[in-house]
Order: C-alpha cells, then structure tokens, then sequence
C-alpha cells in the first residue's frame, strides 16, 4: 500500500473540505439585474418628482427685466462683506413666511408646482410682471449605511436621485452588503415607510423607492456569508478541526496497518 499516495489525497481532501466550508456566496447572491436580456429595452415612465416635507430648506430667487421691483423679495444676510439669498424654514404647517407675500404654504408641491405658486401668487397682486422663480431644495441628501463601501450622509444637487445612484456615491455595495432585500425608510411629515427592494431583478426599476426623496436612509444588510464569518467562525474551525482529526486518525490507521 502507497502510503504518501494516501497522505497526499486525503491533504488534498482537507483543503477541499476547507474550501467548502469557507465559501458561501454565489453567482446569484451577487450580480444586479439577473433577469434583464440582452438587448432589452425597458421605456421609463416613471414621472417621479420629490415633494416638499416639512423641515425642508428652501431657496428662491425672484428676477424680472426691472431689477429694483425685486429687491423686496430677494432679501440677503451678510457673510464676511458679501451678501447671501437667506433661506426658508417649511415649518410644521408646512408653509415658510415669505416676504410682502406672507404665509406660503409648499407642503407637498414638487419643486415645479412651487415655482408655479410664486408667479400665480405675483401675478395675482399684481405685484410683479413675468417673474422668473428659482427654486431649490437645498437640504436634498441621503443616508446610505450597512454593508456600502463609503456610508455616509450625501447631498444631493439635482430634483431627484435614484437608489442606483445613491449606492454608486457610497461606492457600492462591498461583496458582503445582500443585494435582494435593501431597505429604504422615508419620512414624509412624522409618517415613515419601509420599503424593500432587489437589485438581482430588473423589477428594481418599477419599484415606488427606485427615486429616492430628500432625507431617505437607505440600508444594505449584511448577507449570510458575512452572518455567517461574524458569528460561525468558531463553527466552521471546529467542523474543520475535527474533520482533520479524523483523517489524521484514520491515516495513523493505515500506517499501523
């Protein structure tokens, strides 16, 4: 009987078993989009706009030909000699108080709606002819945490930010983060929503949360394989440890034998 020949395969069995034991995503767990064909195409439909929430902080800039007629409107605080277009608070009953205007209520209006309000309500006291309103939210941001290479908090410059885009600031999701169960929490007025999404299926797509709104913090938790490396460690070393031990039995066997 060949005994290195025995030794050498049951070596070559521990390492095998190692592996085995050590390894647990898959193709599966990992890629985006796993249902999407090639040459697909999917039209967008979605006509997604962020509504306004209160404790948003708002900006708006009012201009015409007749720069002087605006002044009233554009009120500016002083930073350092230079002069900065104060801000607006949407208070608890979601109007800010706008100057000669007053209360101004935006609970609710998309960025477009408000603008509209301003002319409508410029228009209507005659107050001032062909407006042109520049309106911006200026606390947009978003909340990334969990198994994300980069989590943070991160502002967000344009109307609207989808969960892929969020996702690619925090640089990703690392090999660890579960792709098929990512959950978005949103807040609108003291009412939060948890919603779940997949990222393995192009469904992702149509999901009520693949636009995320102003202040949405987006969870990626942890899959089995890292489950499992946080607190099976110890269980895997011992199926592994006693696995050897009992090659090494067996090979002291042959040996005597």
């Amino acid at each position: 009987m060949n005994i290195s020949l025995i030794k050498s395969k049951l070596l070559i069995a521990i390492l095998v078993i190692s592996t085995f034991l050590t390894s647990c995503a898959s193709k599966k767990d990992i890629v985006y989009f796993q249902n999407a064909k090639s040459f697909e195409t999917i039209v967008d439909t979605d006509t997604f706009k962020a509504k306004l929430k209160v404790g948003d902080i708002v900006s708006v800039y009012v201009s015409t030909l007749d720069q002087t007629v605006t002044q009233p409107y554009n009120l500016v605080r002083n930073t350092g000699g230079q002069g900065e277009l104060i801000d607006y608070l949407i208070d608890v009953d979601g109007n800010i108080d706008y100057p000669v205007l007053g209360k101004v209520k935006l609970l609710g209006l998309t960025v477009e709606e408000a603008k509209n309000l301003f002319k409508k309500k410029f228009a209507d006291g005659q107050l001032l002819k062909d407006p042109v309103v520049i309106f911006r939210v200026l606390n947009f941001r978003v909340t990334v945490a969990g198994e994300v290479n980069r989590p943070g908090v991160y502002p967000v410059s344009g109307e609207r930010v989808s969960i892929l885009e969020a996702l690619g600031l925090a640089g990703d999701l690392t090999i660890k983060g579960r792709r098929d169960n990512i959950l978005v929490v949103r807040d609108f007025n003291g009412t939060k929503t948890y919603t779940r999404i997949d990222l393995t299926n192009k469904e992702v797509f149509n999901s009520p949360v693949y636009y995320l709104t102003q202040n949405d913090y987006v969870y990626v938790e942890p899959n089995n394989s890292a489950i499992s490396g946080a607190s099976g460690d110890a269980r895997i070393g011992n199926l592994i440890t006693i696995t050897s031990f009992l090659i090494t039995t067996a090979l002291i066997f042959i040996t005597r034998n």
